[in-house]
């Protein structure tokens, strides 16, 4: 019988009141369990509390989720953070070194926005910290005033490497994605292949060169409402496969 596996998802570290909480979106936990058909395991962003290696023998997964935050720009770049660019330092913590051990203990990454550019610094890459004022490059943030349907919709294409997993499950060289995010690829981290590219050339996807691993990391949001938009729902049905791949292979 077919195991249902066990993804882990790092949580962003808030201040609620006068007590941090550890807190991951809701649209991420119903992608995971709708889209990949696993089940959901909140990660503490508790790095001093935590034995990375011991979790992630337990876990089939790893979901890297976006966030309101922005990594410090010190992981990447010796230039400054700008004056209001939120941080999250307790999800660096745990995140950064979490996708080194991922990929050699063999455990499934699929990452989103922040997670995305998780997975680029984590391996070596740099970023721009305001993606609209680089020269050549358009202005990839939403619209806050518009509804949230409105801010999640597609909004540009983006292009996708011949022969990808992208190219397969979108049937084609193109896909519509949405576009909320102010920090961009600058350099692509060491092992990285680029998948996607949105109409400015920024790249929007990433897979690690590697065909015995799976780590893919998008910087779009395919959990938004993954079960209505079948390009989305095809990349969480990929992950969740290696993951129950895993699940099934795991004596425990």
């Amino acid at each position: 019988m077919s195991r249902i596996p066990l993804v882990g998802l790092p949580a962003d570290r808030k201040q609620i009141g006068l007590h941090p909480f550890h807190a991951v979106g809701e649209k991420y936990l119903r992608a995971v369990i709708d889209g990949a058909g696993a089940l959901p395991l909140v990660v503490p962003a508790l790095s001093d509390a935590l034995s990375l290696p011991e979790l992630l023998e337990r876990l089939d997964g790893i979901l890297l989720t976006g966030s309101p935050s922005n990594i410090e720009p010190h992981h990447y770049s010796d230039e400054p953070s700008y004056e209001g660019n939120q941080h999250d330092p307790h999800r660096d913590a745990v995140n950064l070194p979490l996708i080194g051990m991922a990929i050699e203990m063999n455990v499934p990454v699929l990452a989103i926005c922040r997670g995305f550019q998780e997975v680029n610094v984590a391996l070596g890459g740099a970023l721009h910290q305001k993606v609209q004022e680089v020269e050549g490059l358009a202005d990839h943030r939403e619209d806050k005033s518009l509804p949230v349907e409105q801010q999640y919709a597609p909004v540009h294409p983006v292009r996708l490497a011949e022969g990808s997993l992208l190219a397969q499950i979108a049937g084609g060289p193109e896909a519509m994605v949405n576009s909320l995010h102010g920090q961009g690829v600058a350099r692509l981290g060491h092992g990285l292949i680029a998948e996607a590219w949105a109409p400015d050339g920024l790249v929007e996807a990433v897979r690690l060169d590697r065909d015995d691993r799976f780590l893919f990391a998008v910087q779009w949001h395919p959990e938004w409402q993954v079960t209505h938009n079948p390009f989305y729902l095809g990349l969480f049905r990929a992950f969740g496969t290696v993951c129950r791949e895993r699940a099934n292979q795991r004596k425990y």
